[in-house]
């Protein structure tokens, strides 16, 4: 499996944003504008790259207005949603999707963050091995805000630390997931369950994968981090006009 064209794609998109609400307060934390233009389509752009025909959107807090942002198309990605009743977490809102999910592994997404690197790249190297599940991880010079990642020697998760203050280098989470599908039917139908915190963990020295990159990644989880992004995505589209692509 080269690329994400018989792959389904699913995007977390439900969070409340509780944090970012003093800078983004008038709409869900995906549709923060950036360079003009909603948050999420960045996202959806890097999909498109990869060949992904299909994308899920779980969304939560005011759904209606993901909705009615970006209807069931865009470009020439299918979009399909999944409301949740309430708030479920990542876990559960995940495991509400699985009823629309198409393809064995899936590939799942957060919402509120962007790795630029080529997710063909990570499907193929998921596909090399009988790996079960794997996340994308990103080397960050200080680990305090995300939590470490340790992996050993043959790129096998062994243990997730959790965040706290001074914790130094090393690779943190960066919101990427590649799942096979009978993982994403063994979560708990709980609510709220959360796949960090909760799911992952449990994972971790048995079937879970890390996939090691220097890529660049941001986030939009503050108004200090949203600034970075836009900043970050400012001189990408500077830097994509003299060159006339885009690399992902």
């Amino acid at each position: 499996m080269q690329d994400l064209s018989q792959v389904t794609c699913v995007i977390l998109a439900g969070g409340l944003g509780t944090r970012l609400r003093s800078v983004v307060s008038d709409r869900p934390k995906v549709l923060a504008g950036v360079e003009s233009r909603p948050f999420l389509t960045f996202l959806l752009e890097q999909l498109i790259a990869a060949k992904a025909k299909e994308v899920i959107l779980c969304t939560g807090f005011m759904a209606d207005a993901v909705h009615e942002a970006l209807g069931h198309r865009y470009k020439s990605l299918r979009i399909v949603y999944s409301a949740e009743p309430e708030p479920l977490g990542t876990g559960g809102a995940l495991r509400l999707a699985l009823p629309l999910i198409n393809s064995d592994p899936v590939l799942i997404m957060n919402g509120d963050s962007f790795v630029e690197v080529d997710l063909t790249d990570y499907m193929a190297w998921f596909s090399q091995r009988d790996r079960q599940a794997s996340l994308l991880l990103v080397r960050a010079p200080d680990t305090g805000r995300y939590g470490k990642v340790i992996v050993d020697d043959n790129e096998r998760i062994i243990v997730f630390e959790e965040k706290a203050p001074d914790c130094g280098s090393g690779w943190i989470n960066a919101g990427v997931y590649i799942l096979k599908r009978f993982l994403v039917e063994s979560i708990p139908d709980v609510s709220p369950y959360s796949l960090e915190r909760q799911f992952f963990p449990g994972l971790a020295q048995k079937k879970m994968y890390g996939f090691c990159s220097c890529c660049k990644f941001i986030d939009i989880g503050t108004p200090d981090a949203y600034c970075r992004a836009r900043k970050f995505f400012y001189n990408r589209a500077r830097l994509s006009s003299k060159n006339h692509s885009v690399v992902y």
